[in-house]
């Protein structure tokens, strides 16, 4: 049987960077959920939540948005390590 969970049991390996990220731009989950969707991402504040907190599975097609609306590389959101630094794709 397959389980599909990061090794700290959430669903995903960027929720808690996401998170970091978001607050360190100022940003509410609706500000960012709004963000996203004028990048072409249907997707609400409801969904960036469950997200952060690792509840919710990230598309690739997600992670691509996320990565561009939060100006970082998708690696830096994949990565396991906890610890993040804001790298600025041009």
């Amino acid at each position: 049987m397959f389980i599909n969970k990061a090794k700290d049991g959430t669903h995903n390996l960027c929720g808690a960077k996401v998170a970091a990220l978001r607050k360190e731009m100022g940003l509410s989950q609706r500000a960012l959920a709004d963000r996203l969707q004028l990048d072409g991402l249907d997707i609400d504040k409801n969904a960036i939540q469950r997200l952060e907190c690792g509840k919710r599975f990230v598309t690739d097609i997600e992670l691509v948005a996320l990565a561009r609306v939060l100006r970082v590389s998708v690696e830096l959101l994949v990565t396991e390590s906890a610890r993040h630094t804001v790298a600025v794709v041009p």
